[in-house]
């Protein structure tokens, strides 16, 4: 069994014109709301083995503060790839993980992770900044995963249904 955490960042910031997208920092919102995704991870007892996340300043930041919240004791992999990416580039870096890792956060972007959902779960969900989505798979590889591979979807958390 493997079970994937999709996170979209958190709300970002378009106060800095000068600043390029992948460069965005959160804005007061998101850094309110990260945290409290990495709490429902905690509370959930869903504490990632690995965290990988998109390069961008917005995922970067929701990374970190979603491991810090939740408790995460290991390094968040950086990866410019999932920069702006469809399922295809999750769907590598997922591959080039060990399979010890039982369960992993990717952090990422729209609307790569909603097409990333919908494909693994036949399900179409919203995710907004700072969705958190588990999905479980029977599989006993990570390069087992595909388009076609599907799994069941335990669990959805929105930013705006917390409290």
């Amino acid at each position: 069994m493997k079970s994937l955490l999709i996170l979209r960042h958190a709300k970002s910031s378009w106060k800095h014109p000068e600043l390029t997208d992948h460069d965005r920092p959160l804005n007061k919102r998101g850094k309110r709301d990260a945290p409290r995704m990495g709490e429902i991870l905690r509370s959930e007892h869903l504490i990632p083995e690995a965290i990988i996340s998109s390069t961008a300043a917005r995922a970067h930041v929701t990374a970190e503060a979603v491991a810090k919240a939740s408790g995460y004791k290991g390094k968040i992999a950086l990866n410019r790839s999932l920069y702006a990416a469809g399922p295809e580039a999750y769907l590598k870096v997922l591959h080039e993980l060990s399979d010890h890792y039982k369960r992993v956060l990717v952090v990422g972007h729209n609307p790569g992770l909603e097409e990333l959902l919908e494909m693994f779960t036949d399900e179409t969900q919203l995710m907004p900044t700072c969705t958190l989505a588990h999905v479980k798979f029977s599989i006993d590889s990570w390069t087992e995963l595909d388009y076609k591979t599907k799994g069941q979807l335990a669990g959805i958390w929105q930013s705006r249904d917390l409290s």
